[in-house]
C-alpha cells in the first residue's frame, strides 16, 4: 500500500505503507518524503525485502517512523532535480544502526541518536541492519535558525553535550502513532513544540561552536536573540537594532544580505510564525485576531490579514 502526505491530511492527518519488495519501497519513500534513490546489496538471489511505514502530519510538520532490512538510501542531484528541496529531515534512530553523510562530514547513529540532513544537498543514509528510525520533515522556513547556521549541523551528532538530547529524543519517540486520535489543533500544538525543542537544541550548539570560531557568526546569533526577544515592540526597526548592537545600520544590512534576506522581512517573517502559532493554540481561543496581531507587533490588523493570507495562503480566521 502506498499514501502520499498529500493523502495523508485527507485521511485524517494519518497514513499507513506496507512494502514487500525493494522497488515498492523506493516509490514508497520518495511519495512519503522527497524523491529517493534506494538500492541494496545483492548476493545470488535478490533477498526477501519488507518495509513498514507510518505517517502522521501536524500542521505541515511530517512525522514518519519506518521499520525495514538493510538497504541504502541516497539523496542525488538526479532526485533532487526532481523536487523536495527546502525541507529538514530529523532522524531519531530507534533501533539498529545506521551511517549519514552529507557535506563532506560522516556520522554513525546509534538508538536514541539524533542527527539532521537537508534534502536541497546530496546525501545518503547507509543502513547495515534491520532497524527502526523516525523522521521528522519539515520546511526550512519553520525553524527561527538560520540555514546559514544550520548547515553545520548536518551528520554531526546532535547534542550530546548539551543534555538537551534525550529529553527531544524521549519527546519525538511518541510520535507518529501517538497523535492519531488528537484533534488537529492539539496536532499543530506538539508539531509546534517539537519545533521549538529543535530549535533551542541548535541554537545551544551553534552558541557554543560559533562563539568560540567566527566572532563574525556570535555577532548575527546575538542579533536574532534580540529580534526575536522584541518581536512585540512595534518599534523594533533596523536603526533600533544597529543600535542596541554598536553597529551601523549599513553594517546590520550587510549582514542579512549575507542570508539572501533583509533585515525588516526577517522581523516580519519571525512576527507572522509567532501570530500563526497563537492562532493554532486552543489556549487563546477566546482572543482576537487583531488583539494577537498586536501582541506580536502588527498594529493594522487589515494589514496584518492581507501580509499573513499572502504568505501563508490563507487568511488569519480561516487558519483558525
Amino acid at each position: 500500500m502506498q499514501m502520499s502526505r498529500a493523502s495523508a491530511r485527507r485521511a485524517g492527518a494519518v497514513a499507513a505503507a506496507r512494502a514487500e519488495s525493494l522497488g515498492d519501497f523506493r516509490n514508497v519513500v520518495s511519495s512519503s518524503f522527497v524523491p529517493l534513490h534506494v538500492s541494496r546489496e545483492e548476493h545470488g538471489r535478490p533477498a526477501p525485502f519488507s518495509a513498514r511505514l507510518c505517517s502522521a502530519d501536524a500542521d505541515g510538520v511530517v512525522f514518519t517512523e519506518v521499520s525495514a532490512q538493510p538497504h541504502l538510501v541516497e539523496r542525488t542531484d538526479e532526485t533532487i532535480s526532481r523536487g523536495g528541496g527546502g525541507f529538514y529531515k530529523v532522524s531519531l534512530l530507534l533501533a539498529g544502526t545506521s551511517v549519514l553523510v552529507q557535506d563532506g562530514r560522516e556520522v554513525v547513529m546509534r538508538p536514541g541518536d539524533l542527527s539532521v540532513y537537508d534534502t536541497s544537498r546530496p546525501y545518503s543514509l547507509l543502513f547495515t541492519e534491520e532497524f527502526r528510525n523516525l523522521i521528522m520533515m519539515f520546511p526550512k522556513d519553520r525553524l527561527d535558525v538560520p540555514v546559514h547556521f544550520t548547515e553545520q549541523l548536518t551528520a554531526v551528532p546532535l547534542g550530546a553535550e548539551t543534555g538537551l538530547a534525550p529529553v527531544i529524543s524521549a519527546f519525538l519517540s511518541q510520535f507518529p502513532l501517538q497523535l492519531v486520535e488528537l484533534p488537529d489543533r492539539v496536532r499543530a500544538k506538539l508539531a509546534h513544540t517539537s519545533l521549538d525543542l529543535i530549535g533551542t537544541l541548535f541554537s545551544q550548539m551553534l552558541d557554543v561552536e560559533t562563539a568560540a570560531r567566527d566572532p563574525h557568526q556570535a555577532l548575527l546569533q546575538k542579533i536574532h536573540g534580540y529580534i526575536d526577544t522584541n518581536l512585540g515592540a512595534p518599534d523594533l526597526s533596523p536603526s533600533l537594532i544597529a543600535q542596541e548592537h554598536y553597529i551601523s545600520t549599513r553594517h546590520l544590512h550587510a549582514l542579512f544580505r549575507e542570508l539572501d534576506t533583509t533585515v525588516s522581512t526577517w522581523i516580519r517573517e519571525r512576527r507572522l510564525e509567532r501570530c500563526r502559532t497563537d492562532l493554532l493554540n486552543p489556549a487563546l481561543a477566546d482572543r482576537t485576531i487583531a488583539a494577537i496581531a498586536a501582541r506580536w507587533g502588527f498594529s493594522d490588523a487589515a494589514h496584518f490579514s492581507r501580509v499573513f493570507k499572502t504568505h501563508y495562503g490563507v487568511s488569519p480566521s480561516e487558519l483558525r
